[in-house]
C-alpha cells in the first residue's frame, strides 16, 4: 500500500512539472535585432511597425514582405514584356528601313567609270578604296552612301558632278550651245516643242486619233482581230535572196515603204527596192560589224539631205544621204560598240546604245552630242523613241529596261523582270504600252500607266532578238524575232498568236513590218531576208 501510494505521488508531481514547463515555453519573449532606423523601416514598409508586447499580452507579427514581393513581381513582369515588344518594334523599323534603302539603291544609278566613283567618293569625305574591294563593291558602296545621305531626287545620276559639268559647260557668256535652243535651259524648256512637227506629219498619214482612242468594245476588237488575221492568213514569202556576204544583222523599211536597208556583219549597208527587192546601192565606209541601220522618219523628202544612218562594231556612226554611197556626216565620240540607234519622231535627232553602259542623244544638225547618260550596270544594246517624242527607252544586258524623260535627261521608271539579257526594246502605237524581248525567251509587256508588267508572252524557244509594234493605235500588232528561226506575228491588247513565219534555217536576227502593214521583212544569219 505503502509503495502505490508513493508511485502515486511521484506521478503527480511529474505532470505538474511538465505543465510548469510547457506555460514557460509559451510566455518565452525572444529578443528582436533590428538593421537601420525604425523610421526607415516605416517608410519602406509603408505600415505602422508594431511595438513589443507587454508580457502576457500575445505577439503579432506584421509582414508585407509577401504582399511587396507579389507586387514587385508583376511590375517586372510587365516591363520584361513592354521590353520586349519594343525590342520587336525597333528590329521591324530596321527591317523595313534596310528594305527601303536596298530598293531605293537599286532605283538609282550611279557612274560606272570607276575614276568618277572614286571621285565621288573623294567629294564625300569617304575612302575610295577599301582591302580587298573591287569596282563592283565599290559602286555599291557608293549607292548606299548615296541613300544614307538622301541624295535622291526620283532616280538622280551623280547629280553634283552633272550639275558642275553644266556649270563649266556654260562658263562663256553668250556662248550658243547647240542644242534645242541657245542655251542648256532654253532648249530643255523648248524640248518638248521639238515633237510637234512629227506629231504633225504622223497624224495625217497614219490616220492617228490622238484625242479619240478610247476603249473599244468587244465586238470592235474582235471585229480587227479578224481583219488582222485575214491579212496574215494570205500573207506569203515573196522574196527570198542570198547574198555572198556574211550574216545580215539588221534590217529595216523606209517610211514611204519604198526601200529597204539591210546591214551586215560584212560592214556594208545595202539598199533595196520594194517590193521588187531590186538593189539600188551599197554604202561603203564600215569596217566592222553592223549593228543597226535606221531610216530617218523623213526619208524620202529630199535626195541630197541625210536620210539614213548606221553604227558598228567599231564605234563609228555613219550618216547617209540617198544621192551617195560615202556617207555624208559622222557623229564621233563613240569610243566602243555602238549595238543600236534609232530616231527622234522629229527626225532631227539620233539615240545611240553604247557597249560602255551609257546611251546618247545627237543633235543632227550640228552633229554635235546633247546628252551622255549612264543608268545601266552593263551595256547597253537596245534603244526605242516614244510616239510623242518625250520618253525615250534603253535596254540593257543587265536584265533591265529604264524609261528616260528626254526634257530633263533623268530615269523616271525602272523595269524590273527579265532573267537574262534585254535584247530589244518598242513603244505601242497608244503610247502607254511597252514591249522588251529578251534573252530568257520571251516577251514582256509593260503599262506605262502601272509602272509594271502586265503579260510576259512565252514566244520562242530561244532568245527573243528583236520585238516591235506596227500599226495605228487602233489597229496593231506585235512582231517578234528569235534565234529559234522564225518571227511571230501577236494580237495588240490581246496577245494572241496570229502567224508563225518560218523559212529561214538559221536564227532570224531582226523584223520590220511597214507602217501600212503591208510587208513584213526578216533578216537572218543564213544571210537571206
Amino acid at each position: 500500500g505503502i509503495n502505490a501510494e508513493y508511485g502515486k505521488q511521484w506521478y503527480q508531481r511529474r505532470v505538474r512539472a511538465d505543465d510548469d514547463e510547457r506555460v514557460t515555453k509559451l510566455n518565452f519573449k525572444k529578443d528582436r535585432i533590428h538593421f537601420g532606423s525604425l523610421e526607415e523601416s516605416k517608410t519602406i514598409g509603408e505600415v505602422p511597425f508594431p511595438k513589443p508586447a507587454d508580457e502576457g499580452e500575445p505577439m503579432v507579427e506584421f509582414s508585407t514582405a509577401g504582399d511587396k514581393s507579389d507586387t514587385e513581381s508583376d511590375d517586372s513582369g510587365e516591363e520584361d514584356v513592354s521590353g520586349v515588344q519594343t525590342l520587336v518594334d525597333e528590329h521591324q523599323a530596321q527591317l523595313w528601313e534596310e528594305l527601303a534603302k536596298k530598293k531605293a539603291a537599286r532605283n538609282i544609278a550611279v557612274p560606272t567609270d570607276d575614276i568618277r566613283v572614286k571621285a565621288m567618293l573623294r567629294e564625300m569625305e569617304e575612302p575610295i578604296c577599301l582591302f580587298g574591294e573591287g569596282p563592283y563593291e565599290r559602286r555599291e558602296r557608293l549607292k548606299k552612301l548615296l541613300v544614307a545621305a538622301g541624295k535622291l531626287s526620283g532616280v538622280t545620276t551623280h547629280k553634283d558632278l552633272v550639275a558642275e559639268q553644266e556649270q563649266m559647260e556654260d562658263g562663256d557668256e553668250g556662248r550658243i550651245s547647240p542644242r534645242f535652243g541657245t542655251t542648256r535651259e532654253q532648249g530643255r524648256s523648248n524640248g518638248p516643242d521639238s515633237s510637234l512637227p512629227s506629231i504633225q506629219c504622223h497624224v495625217p498619214r497614219h490616220g492617228l486619233s490622238l484625242l479619240g482612242s478610247g476603249r473599244r468594245n468587244q465586238p470592235q476588237l474582235n471585229t480587227l482581230r479578224n481583219k488582222i488575221s485575214t491579212s496574215l492568213s494570205t500573207l506569203s514569202t515573196t522574196n527570198v535572196l542570198r547574198s555572198a556576204i556574211p550574216a545580215l544583222s539588221y534590217c529595216n523599211i523606209s517610211p514611204c515603204s519604198g526601200y529597204l536597208a539591210t546591214g551586215s556583219w560584212s560592214g556594208l549597208v545595202k539598199l533595196w527596192r520594194l517590193p521588187s527587192c531590186n538593189p539600188v546601192a551599197t554604202l561603203t565606209g564600215h569596217n566592222g560589224r553592223i549593228g543597226a541601220v535606221t531610216f530617218s522618219p523623213q526619208a524620202g523628202l529630199a535626195d541630197n539631205v541625210a536620210c539614213l544612218s548606221s553604227c558598228d562594231s567599231d564605234g563609228v556612226v555613219n550618216l547617209w544621204s540617198m544621192s551617195s554611197t560615202r556617207p555624208v556626216a559622222h557623229l564621233p565620240g563613240h569610243g566602243c560598240r555602238v549595238a543600236r540607234l534609232n530616231y527622234h519622231p522629229s527626225g532631227r535627232f539620233l539615240g545611240t546604245a553604247c557597249y560602255d553602259h551609257s546611251w546618247r542623244f545627237w543633235d543632227l544638225e550640228t552633229t554635235n552630242e546633247i546628252l551622255h547618260q549612264e543608268g545601266h550596270s552593263g551595256p547597253v544594246y537596245s534603244i526605242s523613241f516614244h510616239r510623242d517624242g518625250s520618253l525615250l527607252a534603253t535596254g540593257g544586258l543587265d536584265s533591265y529596261c529604264r524609261v528616260w524623260d528626254l526634257r530633263t535627261g533623268r530615269a523616271v521608271l525602272f523595269l524590273e523582270g527579265h532573267l537574262k539579257s534585254v535584247l530589244s526594246c518598242d513603244f505601242a502605237p497608244d503610247g502607254y504600252h511597252l514591249g522588251t524581248g529578251s534573252e530568257d525567251n520571251s516577251c514582256k509587256i509593260w503599262d506605262l500607266r502601272q509602272h509594271k508588267s502586265i503579260y510576259s508572252i512565252p514566244a520562242h524557244n530561244n532568245m527573243v532578238t528583236y520585238c516591235k509594234f506596227a500599226g495605228t493605235p487602233n489597229n496593231s500588232m506585235l512582231l517578234t524575232a528569235s534565234y529559234d528561226s522564225t518571227a511571230k506575228v501577236w494580237s495588240h491588247k490581246g496577245w494572241m498568236p496570229l502567224k508563225s513565219l518560218s523559212g529561214h534555217d538559221n536564227k532570224v536576227m531582226c523584223v520590220d513590218c511597214s507602217w501600212d502593214k503591208k510587208y513584213i521583212v526578216t533578216a537572218s544569219y543564213d544571210r537571206t531576208f
